[in-house]
C-alpha cells in the first residue's frame, strides 16, 4: 500500500520524537522509551501533534527500544513495544497514516555486554519479531552508519513478510560521510545491492543544506529516497541541547530536497509538529512533480595499476622480486637523531622500505604518520607508518591518512593497536571507533573516492604464532575481503610454521607476505618476549643457547647467527622479509642482510 502512495505522491513523516518529548516534558536526560509505559498520553499527543501538523507517516516511539540500550529485560523491552504500537495505531484511527516501525542501531561495543556479532544480529531479529507480531509492516531503520546490518535484517523480515516495506536511513556528517567513514555514494551503492531493501535515505547528524548538499551526489534516478535533517545544529544551554527554531528555512531547504526527486520527507532531532506543518504549506504534498533526470559528475581518473607501477616497494613486490623492510621504533622523546642515522644506514644497504611502529604496547612514542614523513623527505627512504585505532577516533584517523597523503606516504600497515596498559586506564582510555578490519576497509574506500589516482597499498598484521593458526589464516583473508594487499607476520622462531604452516600459505590464498624476523640480543631478551610479549613464541631450544653471563657482542652473534638460520628456512615461503630492529640495533639488521 505504501509503496503505491510513494508512486504518485510525496510522502511526509513526522519530526523528531526524543528531542520533542524532552523539549514538552523539560525531561532531557531520560529515554523517552519509557513514557510509552509511564506517560503514554504525552506520547499519544506528540503523534497527534505530527498527524495534525499534516504527517501521513509517524513512527513508533521505538528508536532505542532494545535491551541492550534501555538495559532492560527482552520481556520489558516487549512490553514498550507493545505499548509503543498501540499508542501509534490509536493516534492515526481513521486518519489514513501510515504507521511505521522505528528502529536504531543496537550498540556494537559495550564494557559489560557480550555484543558479538552474533548477539547484536539476534536482538535486531527478536525487536523485529515483536513488531511482525503486532502487524506492522513498514519499517525504518534509523541513523546507522554502514549497510552490514541493515541488509542483513531486512533478508530476515522480508523471508518472513514479503510484502514489508523497508526503509534504511544513515546518518552523515557535513563532508557526507557516516560515523564509520562511509560516502554517501557508497552508502547508496550498497544499499542498491540488496532487493530487500526497498528505500534508502539519510537521517540526523546534519540539518537540512548538507543533507541537501549530500544527496546532489547521488544518482537517486529510480529510487525511492528519503531525507530526514535535524532543525540545524544544536547548542548548548544551561546545560541542555537547544535547536533554532527555524521552521521556515527548514521548510525551504526540503523543498529544494523534495525537487531533486527525495519522496519521502521528514525531520529529525530538533524538528517539531511547527516543522512539518510549515513543510506541508511549501512542498504541498500530493502528486509528485516530473523530475528532470539529473546528470552525476563522474570523475575520470587514470588506471590505478598503472600509476602503481612507478612506485618502489608495492610494485617491486607485485612484480615478484623480493623485498626486505625494516622495523624502527620511533623514540619516546623529542630527539630524532638516532632513528634518522638508522634510516639513512638501511638506505645505504638497499633495504626496500622502514616501516615505523605506532606506540607499540600502549606506550607513548612520536607519531608515526609524522616521523614516516621526515624520514622520506629528509632520508629519501620510503616509509610504511603502522596506523593503529587504540587512540583516534575516525574523524581523526581519516585525517591523519589524508595528511599521510599529501607528505607522499603510499604505504600503511593498518592494526588494531595494543590495548592501554591496565595501571594506565584511570587516566588514558583507548578509542578503538575501528579494529583493524574496519581501518582497512575505511582506507580501500578512500582509495576508490579520495586517493584514486595515488592510492595508498595497504598492508595487514598477521600472527602465525597464534595456538589456532586457521583462525588467524581466516582472519587474515577477512582482511585481504576488506582491502588488505599484503601481510607482514610477526617474529617466527618455531620450525613448525617455518616448514608445515608458511611454504603454502601466501600461494595458495594468493596475498604477499612479508617474513617476521626479530633477532634475539641475550638470554633475558629472550626469555621476556616469550614469557611478556603477546604474539611472540620462542622455543627452549633457542632460548637454551644464550648464557646468562654472555658479553654483549657473543649474544649479538649468536642472535645474528639464529636470525639467519630462520630466514634461510622461510626465504622460499616469503616474498620479502619483515626485520624488526631490537633496541634501536640496526646494526644487528645489516649484518643479517649481509650474511644472507
Amino acid at each position: 500500500m505504501i509503496k503505491k502512495y510513494l508512486c504518485n505522491n510525496i510522502l511526509i513523516t513526522d519530526g523528531a520524537m526524543g528531542t520533542y518529548y524532552a523539549e514538552i516534558t523539560g525531561n532531557y536526560n531520560a529515554f523517552p522509551e519509557f513514557a510509552n509505559i509511564n506517560e503514554p498520553e504525552i506520547i499519544a499527543k506528540i503523534h497527534s501533534e505530527y498527524i495534525n501538523a499534516g504527517a501521513k507517516l509517524i513512527k513508533t516511539n521505538t528508536f532505542s527500544a532494545n535491551s541492550l540500550i534501555l538495559n532492560i529485560s527482552r520481556q520489558e523491552t516487549e512490553k514498550i513495544v507493545d505499548a509503543a504500537v498501540r499508542i501509534a495505531r490509536s493516534a492515526v484511527q481513521d486518519k489514513n497514516v501510515f504507521v511505521a516501525a522505528s528502529i536504531g542501531p543496537v550498540p556494537e561495543s559495550g564494557e559489560t555486554k557480550d555484543l558479538t556479532r552474533e548477539s547484536i544480529s539476534e536482538e535486531y531479529k527478536f525487536i523485529i519479531d515483536l513488531f511482525l507480531a503486532r502487524q506492522i509492516n513498514i519499517f525504518i531503520f534509523e541513523t546507522f552508519s554502514d549497510v552490514t546490518f541493515p541488509k542483513e535484517v531486512a533478508k530476515y523480515i522480508k523471508e518472513k513478510d514479503s510484502t514489508a516495506f523497508i526503509m534504511t536511513e544513515f546518518a552523515s556528517t557535513a563532508d557526507g560521510f557516516t560515523r564509520k567513514g562511509l560516502s554517501a555514494e557508497h552508502i547508496a551503492a550498497e544499499v542498491k545491492k540488496s532487493a530487500d531493501i526497498d528505500a534508502y535515505g539519510f537521517n540526523c547528524g546534519v540539518g537540512p543544506s548538507h543533507i541537501l548538499n549530500t544527496l546532489r551526489k547521488i544518482d537517486i534516478d529510480g529510487d525511492i529516497v528519503g531525507a530526514a535533517p535535524n532543525a540545524g545544529y544544536p547548542e548548548i544551554m544551561h546545560e541542555r541541547t537547544v535547536y533554532i527554531q527555524n521552521k521556515e528555512y527548514f521548510a525551504e531547504r526540503m523543498q529544494e530536497i523534495s525537487a531533486l526527486g527525495v519522496k519521502i520527507l521528514g525531520g529529525c532531532c530538533g524538528t517539531t509538529p511547527a516543522h512539518i506543518e510549515q513543510m506541508v504549506k511549501l512542498i504541498k504534498p500530493g502528486t509528485a512533480p516530473a523530475v528532470p533526470r539529473r546528470e552525476i559528475a563522474v570523475k575520470i581518473v587514470k588506471p590505478v595499476e598503472k600509476l602503481r607501477q612507478t612506485e618502489g616497494f608495492f610494485a617491486k613486490m607485485k612484480k615478484g622480486k623480493f623485498v626486505i623492510a625494516v622495523e624502527l621504533d620511533p623514540p619516546f622523546n623529542a630527539d630524532c637523531d638516532v632513528v634518522m642515522k638508522n634510516a639513512l644506514i638501511c638506505k645505504e644497504h638497499g633495504v626496500d622500505l622502514v616501516t615505523i611502529a605506532d606506540s607499540p604496547m600502549g606506550k607513548v612514542r612520536v607519531d608515526s604518520i609524522i616521523l614516516a614523513a621526515k624520514i622520506q623527505r629528509e632520508a629519501g627512504m620510503e616509509t610504511m607508518p603502522h596506523v593503529c585505532c587504540r587512540d583516534k577516533n575516525i574523524n581523526a584517523l581519516k585525517s591523519s591518512l589524508l595528511a599521510a597523503h599529501i607528505e607522499g606516504i603510499r604505504n600503511i600497515l593498518a592494526v588494531t593497536g595494543d590495548p592501554v596498559a591496565a595501571g594506565d586506564k584511570n587516566d588514558v582510555k583507548g578509542v578503538f571507533n575501528l579494529n583493524s578490519f574496519r581501518l582497512i576497509e575505511l582506507i580501500s574506500i578512500m582509495n576508490s573516492e579520495v586517493f584514486a589516482r595515488r592510492p595508498l597499498n595497504i598492508g595487514g598484521a598477521l600472527n602465525l604464532n597464534a595456538h589456532n593458526p586457521d583462525g588467524e589464516v581466516a582472519r587474515m583473508r577477512k582482511k585481504v575481503n576488506a582491502g588488505a594487499e599484503f601481510f607482514l607476520t610477526q617474529p617466527i622462531y618455531e620450525d613448525r610454521i617455518l616448514t608445515n604452516i608458511l611454504p603454502q600459505l601466501g600461494r595458495r590464498e594468493n596475498v604477499k607476505i612479508l617474513g617476521g624476523i626479530m633477532p634475539l640480543v641475550s638470554y633475558r631478551n629472550a626469555q621476556f618476549l616469550n614469557n611478556e610479549l603477546s604474539g611472540i613464541k620462542i622455543p627452549s631450544d633457542i632460548i637454551k643457547l644464550f648464557d646468562p653471563g654472555m658479553s654483549r657482542e657473543d649474544a649479538e652473534d649468536l642472535g645474528v647467527g639464529i636470525a639467519v638460520q630462520i630466514a634461510g628456512k622461510m626465504k622460499d615461503s616469503v616474498d620479502g622479509f619483515y626485520f624488526i630492529t631490537p633496541f634501536n640495533r640496526v646494526e644487528m639488521i645489516m649484518k643479517i642482510i649481509k650474511k644472507l
